[in-house]
C-alpha cells in the first residue's frame, strides 16, 4: 500500500494553521496568498519556507497520486462541516501520507496507553531500530513530536524529555470515523482487526465512537474481510490500491 511512499518526508515543523491553510486552498475557500502570508509571518528563511511548502504540497496541495481520492474525500468532509476538528482531518492526511509521522503517531500511541505519558528517549530509540541510528532521524521525529504538540495532540514537559498524550477528541461525525480509519489502514499497509479500532496507536489523539464495524461495512472506500469465524479485518477496497 505505501509503496511509492517517502521514507521521512515530513522533516518539518508544521504549525496547523499552516496544514489548515492548505486544507483550505485544497478546499477552494482560500488562496495561496493566505498560506504564503502565514509562511512569511513564521519568518522563515528561504530554505526552511522551501521545505515547509514541500511538506504542505504532499500533505494537501499536491498529494500522491493514491492519495488524490483520500485527499478530495477529506476535503469534501471539510466543506460539509468546516466547524468540524481540522485536526482530525490534517492528522488523518499526514498518517496516510507520511510512514514516518505515522510510526511516531502509533509509538506515542502505544507507549502511553497505559499511564499517559511517555519518554521521548524511548520513542527516539524505537525509532532508530526502525530507520537507523542517525541525526536526521532523531531531528525529524523531534520535528514531529513538536508537530504534533502544535496540533494539540500531545504535551512535551520536562524540556522534552516526556510526552503527555492531551485530551482526546471525540469523532461522532461518520464520514470522518470511517475516513481515519482509513488513514490507519494506509499507514498500516495491511488488514487490521475489527476489535483494535476503537483504540488503534495510530489515532490515539481520537475517540472513534461506536458501531465502527457496521460503517466501516458501509463504506465505499473500505471492506470488511473474514479470517476465520469470529475474526473481522478491515481492508481497503481494491480499486484504492496502487497497482
Amino acid at each position: 500500500m505505501n509503496s511509492s511512499a517517502p521514507q521521512i518526508g515530513f522533516d518539518r515543523f508544521i504549525q496547523l494553521d499552516w496544514a489548515a491553510a492548505a486544507l483550505n486552498v485544497r478546499a477552494g475557500t482560500a488562496g495561496l496568498d493566505d498560506l504564503n502570508a502565514r509562511l512569511d509571518a513564521a519568518g522563515l528563511g528561504v530554505e526552511a519556507r522551501k521545505k515547509t511548502r514541500t511538506v504542505l504540497n504532499r500533505l494537501w496541495l499536491e498529494p500522491r497520486a493514491e492519495l488524490v481520492d483520500y485527499a478530495n474525500r477529506g476535503v469534501a468532509i471539510h466543506k460539509m462541516q468546516p466547524e468540524m476538528s481540522v485536526a482530525a482531518l490534517c492528522w488523518g492526511m499526514a498518517v496516510a501520507t507520511y510512514p514516518f509521522f505515522g510510526k511516531v503517531a502509533e509509538l506515542v500511541g502505544r507507549l502511553s496507553a497505559i499511564q499517559g505519558d511517555c519518554a521521548s528517549a524511548e520513542i527516539h530509540r524505537r525509532m532508530s531500530e526502525t530507520y537507523g541510528e542517525r541525526e536526521g532521524t532523531r531531528r525529524t521525529t523531534n520535528m514531529i513530536l513538536q508537530s504534533q504538540a502544535n496540533w494539540g495532540a500531545v504535551e512535551r514537559v520536562e524540556k522534552g524529555k516526556r510526552v503527555i498524550r492531551r485530551t482526546p477528541i471525540a469523532i461522532d461525525h461518520n464520514e470522518l470515523t470511517v475516513w481515519l480509519i482509513e488513514a490507519a489502514v494506509r499507514d498500516a499497509g495491511k488488514p487490521v482487526a475489527v476489535p483494535r479500532l476503537p483504540s488503534l496507536p495510530v489515532l490515539f489523539p481520537f475517540i472513534l465512537r461506536p458501531p465502527l464495524a457496521y460503517l466501516v461495512s458501509n463504506s465505499p472506500n473500505l471492506v470488511l474481510r473474514s479470517e476465520g469465524p469470529s475474526n473481522q479485518l478491515v481492508d481497503l477496497q481494491q480499486v484504492n490500491l496502487k497497482i
